[in-house]
C-alpha cells in the first residue's frame, strides 16, 4: 500500500485525472469493460485524493460524468450497430452471461441499467443492450445517471476512505502494521476474485457441456 501511494503521488495530477476519466469512459463506451478496469481506476482516484494529491470533489464529478457519458456512447453504439456487435468473437465465451444480461434487462427494464453497473460484465454490456432493445433514450439516461452517481461516488469514496484509513493506522500503530493490514486486504481480494473467476469458468463449461477439471 505504501509503495502504491508513493507511485500515485509521483504522477502529475492532470495525468491521473485524464487516465481515470478515460478508463471509466472506455469501460462502457466501447463494450469491453470486462478487460478495462474502470472500477479499479475510480478507487485509485479516490486513493490519490486521500493524500491531498487531487481534489476529492473534482475526482467524484469526473468519474460520475465519465460513467454517464460512456454509458450514453455505449447506448448509441448498441442502437446503431447492435446485431454486428453481438456477433463479436470477443463474446463467444460469454454467450451465457450475455443471454443473462438480456433477460435481466427485459425483466427489470431501466433498473437493470442501475443494478447492472455493479457487476463488471453487466456494466460493460448493459448500455449497448439497452440501445439494441430500443429503450427510449430519456428513460435510459435517467437510470444511467442514477447508477452513475451511486457507482461513481461510491467507488471514489471507497478509495478515499481506504487511503485515509491506511495513513491513520500507520500513524497510530506503525508503518509495518499498516502494510501488513494492507497486504492481508489485498490477498483477500485476490482470493475472492480468483474464486469468482473459477465459478464463472465452471458455469461456462457446464453451458458448453465440457467436463469439469478434477
Amino acid at each position: 500500500m505504501h509503495g502504491l501511494l508513493e507511485r500515485i503521488l509521483n504522477v502529475p495530477p492532470l495525468w491521473i485525472y485524464l487516465l481515470v476519466g478515460l478508463l471509466v469512459f472506455a469501460e462502457d463506451a466501447i463494450f469491453v469493460g470486462f478487460v478495462i478496469p474502470g472500477e479499479t481506476a475510480a478507487v485509485l482516484g479516490g486513493v490519490a485524493a486521500s493524500q491531498d494529491h487531487l481534489n476529492l470533489w473534482t475526482m467524484m464529478v469526473l468519474v460520475v460524468a465519465a460513467a454517464i457519458i460512456g454509458d450514453s456512447v455505449g447506448y448509441e453504439v448498441g442502437r446503431k450497430i447492435g446485431p454486428r456487435l453481438l456477433r463479436m468473437s470477443l463474446l463467444d465465451s460469454r454467450r451465457h452471461k450475455l443471454d443473462n444480461a438480456r433477460a435481466f434487462l427485459a425483466r427489470r427494464g431501466g433498473w437493470a441499467v442501475v443494478l447492472g453497473r455493479f457487476t463488471a460484465f453487466f456494466r460493460a454490456v448493459m448500455p449497448a443492450l439497452a440501445g439494441i432493445a430500443e429503450m427510449p433514450y430519456r428513460r435510459f439516461l435517467a437510470f444511467n445517471a442514477l447508477g452513475g452517481v451511486i457507482w461513481g461516488t461510491g467507488f471514489v469514496l471507497l478509495g478515499y476512505l481506504a487511503g485515509r484509513s491506511y495513513e491513520h493506522v500507520a500513524k497510530t500503530a506503525g508503518r509495518g502494521i499498516a502494510i501488513a493490514v494492507a497486504v492481508i486486504v489485498v490477498v483477500a481480494l485476490l482470493v475472492w476474485k480468483i474464486r469468482e473467476r473459477r465459478h464463472d469458468a465452471a458455469e461456462e463449461r457446464l453451458d458448453t457441456h465440457e467436463p469439469l477439471p478434477e
